[in-house]
């Protein structure tokens, strides 16, 4: 650790020495300002910059708009250090270590792994400008998909493309809720549900004829905003993906009835699935209000409907549900709501025509998305977000577990 600091410090020097900027020439002491007019320059001005070797001094020249007096630094452009005291990389480290864990972890983890002392809210601050910059040269992509302005598709044919989507809450402060209904009647709202949807790929089956994944081929893209826009975004990730190259198109999620409207109007000719555990789910939930307290009585109810389930048999499954006794009005309701539910959704549960073609049944993809991308970060003990602050993170996590962070950086540098 004491040979690391006198290396940082030796280094920290010579950066000094390197971004030590000469007096302009001449002929280049003028420039020109947005206001129309022309900025002069006024001498070299010093500021201090924290860098990943420590602590250094920028000396650059200042031009002056006598006009509107509005001062430019065009080195501070240059090194893309307009607006901070942190550079590129000690910003990058820092999106890196809020995007992975709490912000005072984040200024532990600098101090430890990188010996810089940064503050809590430097982190905070840093990571959420960078999942900010992240949204909105997305949302510049997602704009231009709904213009059509799509790029063109190249790359080799791609035998399956799945898309998933779901929502998950997110716990926010007080103001983010105001006026929202909660889950329990009477109570407000504690969380804003963020929709967060994956694209991946499939090649191959194993063995057995199950399918595979596509190793490293699931990216991410999500944030707490209205299922309209949100389909923007998921279409937007799809092309980007390859949709047109895809042989098979598939999208897979729940009953929601938001997901199957954004899969009919976005992704129109597409296998539409609902994920088989989420109906077993309604099942099992329907035996326990039949049968409370009653595992006996519960599973046998169950055997055959979930034996019509596996097998794709959905319109005897609902006649089986219409046909079931109830005891209470409630229950009688609830009957009727699971038979509408599997009804509605019956052309999407033909799983084992699913299985045959060699398809997934499952969307543990979105699920285990949900946890990883949003529940590890977003929903840990006592963490409350603004709406803001919360999709700077999503965009930062979704862009960094895509494996599309070197890409960011690279396209900050080309700009």
């Amino acid at each position: 650790m004491a040979i690391r600091s006198a290396l940082h410090q030796a280094g920290a020097a010579a950066l000094t020495e390197l971004l030590q900027y000469d007096p302009p020439a001449p002929e280049q002491r003028t420039r020109p300002c947005t206001c129309g007019h022309l900025a002069k320059y006024r001498g070299l001005r010093a500021r201090p910059l924290l860098t990943a070797v420590g602590p250094v001094t920028v000396l650059r020249p200042y031009f002056l708009c006598g006009h509107c007096d509005h001062g430019q630094f065009p080195v501070d452009g240059a090194l893309d250090i307009e607006n901070t005291e942190l550079s590129p990389g000690v910003r990058r480290m820092l999106a890196v270590v809020g995007n992975d864990a709490p912000f005072d972890h984040g200024r532990e983890q600098m101090k430890l792994l990188a010996g810089l002392e940064v503050t809590t809210k430097a982190v905070e601050r840093t990571a959420e400008a960078i999942g900010a910059d992240i949204a909105a040269r997305q949302q510049q992509e997602i704009d231009r998909a709904r213009q059509l302005d799509l790029p063109i598709p190249l790359g080799p044919s791609i035998p399956v493309l799945y898309i998933e989507f779901d929502g998950t809450g997110v716990p926010v402060v007080r103001r983010e809720t105001a006026g929202r209904q909660g889950k329990v009647d009477g109570q407000p709202a504690h969380t804003r549900e963020v929709k967060l949807g994956c694209v991946f790929t499939q090649t191959r089956l194993d063995e057995k004829g199950r399918p595979m994944r596509d190793e490293a081929s699931t990216t991410y893209t999500g944030a707490i905003e209205t299922a309209e826009a949100f389909s923007h975004r998921i279409f937007a990730e799809a092309w980007q993906r390859g949709w047109s190259r895809a042989q098979h198109k598939v999208v897979l999620g729940d009953g929601a009835e938001w997901i199957w409207n954004i899969a009919q109007v976005c992704f129109p000719g597409t296998v539409q699935i609902v994920d088989l555990y989420h109906a077993r789910q309604h099942l099992w939930d329907l035996a326990r209000r039949l049968f409370p307290g009653q595992d006996v009585r519960q599973k046998r109810w169950l055997l055959t409907l979930l034996d019509h389930l596996e097998n794709g048999k959905i319109e005897r499954l609902v006649s089986k549900l219409r046909s079931t006794p109830a005891s209470t009005p409630e229950i009688t309701k609830q009957l009727s709501d699971e038979a509408d539910y599997f009804h509605k959704n019956a052309n999407r549960m033909r799983y084992p025509a699913f299985r045959r073609t060699g398809l997934f049944v499952g969307s543990g993809v979105i699920e285990a998305g949900c946890k990883s991308v949003i529940g590890a970060r977003l929903k840990q003990s006592g963490m409350f977000w603004t709406v803001r602050g919360a999709n700077s993170i999503i965009a930062l996590r979704c862009n960094r577990l895509s494996g599309r962070f070197e890409d960011y950086w690279e396209a900050r540098r080309s700009a």
